[in-house]
């Protein structure tokens, strides 16, 4: 019944910017750790931001400073508004939800890509 559903990917010039939306149903955002991933060719999915229920948030090194994770618990989505975009962010991005307690679930989106190329 667990369902992320991201939008907001495409094509966009170097230091253009993107805002990546996960709305999920099934489950309640605001209580579950909710994290942003990201794979490119030939790489390993590598973790980009998570942000706790409790307010912790963490960003990868090479996103930090341009990247930003955040809750609309309202509508029950999260973001991921990117700046200053580099051709090395080209890759397939996929929403994550992570339940904190036992058992802990977790969830993965379809993934959508993001293309940053002049």
């Amino acid at each position: 019944q667990v369902q992320l559903v991201e939008s907001g990917g495409g094509l966009v010039q170097p230091g253009g910017s993107l805002r990546l939306s996960c709305a999920a149903s099934g489950m309640i955002v605001s209580i579950y750790t909710m994290g942003w991933y990201r794979q490119a060719p030939g790489k390993q999915r590598e973790l980009v931001a998570n942000s706790i229920s409790g307010g912790r948030i963490y960003y990868a090194d090479s996103v930090k400073g341009r990247f930003t994770i955040s809750r609309d618990n309202a509508k029950n989505t999260v973001y991921l508004q990117m700046n200053s975009l580099k051709p090395e962010d080209t890759a397939v991005y996929y929403c994550n939800a992570d339940r904190p307690w036992s058992p802990r679930n977790t969830y993965w989106g379809q993934g959508i890509q993001v293309t940053v190329s002049s």
